[in-house]
């Protein structure tokens, strides 16, 4: 049997028109899946230089589940500069610097004040539903891989649920194969502009919420369940495997993981579904919410 890796370009598992391809994939995902999250947990000692072993598991993670957590066995906060570095060892160089990062190209998820007009929900303590990062993003600067690093926790909330968007291609093909050929419209899901006042700062954006990665051959996913500021082709069978896909997230499925990030934790993915819970700070700021994020047109 061919390497079951999409890379392999003679091995093209998301072809509907190839089942047999499809099948050998599934089957071996699925087999080898794992199921305790504690197991997707990897320590590290030191984030800018990692030992074989640690880079073997969270990539071996990656190769199967498309995300891994991580663990650095440190008393203080890392820098920001730790966090890049221990990205650049997996090949994620290329930061998207979008509108609420640093000159870096990283994020801080905190709560602000809003402004007036101005409703941009990671800023606060709200639940955010599931999506993919960047979904909103012109084609040439897609999201491919995400880092989440937990400086501080909050008291209460703020877990995040997550689930590898491979499964979730799986759980849609076999229930209908046709829910998996609407999803890949180039028309299906269109984010309106962003506009403030009078000026434009995103055009609108369509595209397919399935694509293969050009090259690489690899799965891509642009999602978001949010219902404002979004609009979808309005066919039967996008209307039905949008249901699906919902009925599969809010489900109790064994695929789905949920896990809180505590200080010096953080998410390394290929841009996996997620979620996150709503919290409530603290008063003083060792008890405020902070995470860095970190978005890479790189995959893992």
């Amino acid at each position: 049997m061919p390497q079951l890796t999409p890379s392999n370009l003679q091995f093209n598992p998301f072809s509907l028109e190839n089942t047999t391809d499809y099948k050998n994939w599934r089957d071996h995902k699925l087999s080898a899946y794992p199921r305790d999250i504690k197991s997707l947990i990897v320590s590290i000692k030191n984030p800018y230089q990692l030992t074989l072993p640690e880079k073997e598991k969270i990539s071996t993670l990656c190769r199967q589940i498309n995300f891994a957590l991580y663990q650095i066995e440190s008393d203080t906060p890392v820098a920001k500069a730790a966090i890049q570095t221990l990205a650049a060892q997996f090949g994620l160089c290329r930061l998207d610097h979008n509108l609420g990062a640093d000159d870096e190209g990283i994020t801080a998820l905190q709560v602000v004040a809003e402004k007036p007009g101005q409703e941009y929900i990671p800023y606060t303590n709200r639940p955010i539903n599931w999506h993919t990062d960047g979904y909103y993003n012109r084609p040439e600067q897609q999201i491919h891989a995400v880092i989440l690093h937990c400086i501080r926790q909050a008291p209460d909330g703020g877990e995040n649920k997550l689930l590898d968007h491979e499964i979730a291609y799986i759980h849609l093909r076999d229930h209908n194969p046709g829910y998996i050929a609407a999803l890949m419209s180039m028309e299906v899901m269109t984010i309106p502009p962003n506009i403030e006042g009078e000026i434009t700062l995103r055009s609108a954006q369509s595209g397919p919420v399935f694509s293969l990665e050009p090259g690489s051959g690899q799965l891509h996913m642009r999602y978001t369940a949010r219902t404002k500021s979004i609009v979808w082709k309005s066919d039967a069978i996008t209307k039905a495997a949008l249901k699906c896909l919902t009925d599969f997230c809010h489900s109790d499925s064994p695929y789905i993981f949920e896990y809180l990030l505590a200080p010096n934790q953080g998410l390394i993915c290929n841009n996996v579904l997620h979620t996150r819970n709503g919290f409530t700070d603290g008063e003083s700021l060792a008890q405020q919410r902070l995470l860095y994020r970190l978005r890479f047109y790189d995959r893992i």
